[in-house]
């Protein structure tokens, strides 16, 4: 099985890239569980909220992996979760980083905030390019350090597409 990650800032195309490879190459895609919890409970998430946020990605990814697909293809991972956390509160449940560590991902796709347009879709919250770009860094900064694969994702959405497909087809034939 390899697990390929999609990652970056808000409205960089990880929920329709997620689409496109799991349509392209097959396998099982599991979505972002913020999205779910944020639905579910219809308010603003607090700093209390994100272990649960985590428990429930934690769980539905462990779901998939039990399918042992021959493509694991993750629209968000923990990584999202510790970063919107700092972001948004200052503050992080102790135990994502740890967790997220002892994960094994084969490729995170690192997508950029630039050359695509923002769009709000009422759970989104970053709409100036700048914030979305100290995002992005930071997930960057994160995976170096962490030294994670990773393939940048840049230009509009066909080259993004393009880059995308290329960077799992080389995994897969690794």
């Amino acid at each position: 099985m390899k697990v390929v990650v999609l990652t970056g800032p808000e409205s960089s195309g990880k929920s329709w890239l997620a689409a496109q490879l799991q349509a392209h190459f097959g396998g099982v895609r599991v979505d972002e569980y913020v999205r779910h919890f944020m639905e579910q409970t219809q308010r603003d998430t607090s700093l209390a909220d994100i272990s649960d946020i985590a428990v429930g990605q934690l769980a539905w990814e462990d779901a998939a992996r039990t399918r042992q697909p021959d493509l694991l293809i993750l629209d968000t991972h923990l990584l999202s979760n510790i970063l919107w956390s700092q972001t948004l509160f200052g503050d992080c449940p102790a135990w994502l980083e740890p967790a997220l560590l002892a994960r094994h991902y084969d490729l995170h796709l690192l997508l950029s905030p630039e050359r695509v347009e923002w769009v709000g879709d009422g759970l989104r919250c970053q709409p100036a390019l700048a914030e979305r770009v100290v995002f992005f860094e930071a997930i960057e900064d994160w995976l170096v350090r962490h030294r994670q694969p990773l393939v940048k994702i840049e230009g509009d959405w066909a080259q993004r597409r393009e880059l995308v497909f290329t960077a799992v087809a080389r995994l897969l034939q690794a």
